[in-house]
């Protein structure tokens, strides 16, 4: 090609394509347009529209609920999941390494995995107290377990050549575990911590719902006893936004720890 045609090339106005888009900006803006529409379409007041939502939360900001109950939820967050995560780390590494923690502990972590973590919630009542125990003891339920199993199955995957080299040099129990098979399963226990952290929010919120009415709990549970589909909705708004910032959080932890870990190649299809 001449130096002309590529000039001409150069200058030439590129063609939009929907690759080029991103993705996440316009899927929000699809899913805000749908709510919008059938809201109005919907005409009751179960399902109100987007617009009726965010000033309902408006309202309530400016009166200052939210802002009251959301740091009440936030401390209840952060202990169950602080918990959660050095037991989690703890007894998933004491799993995943040594056969005999796993077959002594591994029966009850699975079947308290499975069990419903809302049914405790009486026992953590009559034992704690109508107050913030009872609630991060719920938290702690919901999140801990998944933590567990996934740094269990993390340690275990190490590459038993890694292990046998690190010994093969002289290196200790400790310095197997701290230097070769915690940074080999690092992406993957981070993976149970992201899901952890998920369902920590979920513990939040029926811990405060069905325990003790405090925080957003308390805001849904006075809302939805009023029918006020609004309130509800703009709260339910709030719990998102509170998930979606644990889990941001958590992902940028997990880049600072990962990040010697070489990127995959995925389409961009």
């Amino acid at each position: 090609m001449s130096v002309l045609a590529q000039r001409r090339a150069a200058r030439a106005p590129r063609q939009l394509s929907w690759r080029r888009l991103p993705a996440a900006p316009v899927s929000l803006a699809v899913g805000a347009a749908a709510w919008e529409l059938i809201g109005h379409l919907a005409g009751g007041s179960f399902f109100p529209p987007l617009s009726t939502v965010l000033a309902r939360l408006a309202d309530m900001t400016a009166g200052g609920l939210i802002v009251t109950s959301l740091g009440d939820s936030l401390v209840n967050l952060a202990l169950g999941f602080a918990i959660s995560l050095v037991a989690g780390l703890l007894t998933g590494v004491a799993m995943g390494r040594y056969r005999k923690v796993e077959a002594a502990l591994g029966v009850y972590v699975y079947a308290l995995l499975t069990a419903p973590s809302l049914v405790f919630a009486p026992i953590f009542f009559s034992l704690l107290g109508e107050g913030r125990g009872s609630i991060v003891a719920v938290v702690v339920m919901y999140a801990m377990f998944v933590i567990i199993i996934n740094t269990a199955s993390a340690i275990q995957s190490v590459p038993a050549h890694l292990v046998e080299m690190a010994r093969s040099y002289g290196a200790s129990e400790g310095q197997v575990l701290l230097r070769v098979m915690l940074p080999a399963a690092a992406p993957m226990i981070m993976a149970g911590v992201r899901l952890g952290v998920g369902r920590a929010v979920t513990g939040m919120i029926n811990g405060e719902m069905f325990i003790a009415v405090v925080g957003l709990g308390r805001i849904v549970t006075q809302a939805g006893g009023r029918f006020d589909s609004a309130s509800v909705l703009a709260v339910l708004l709030v719990i998102i936004a509170v998930a979606l910032g644990a889990v941001a959080l958590v992902q940028a932890v997990d880049r600072r720890i990962t990040r010697w870990v070489p990127k995959t190649t995925r389409g961009d299809r």
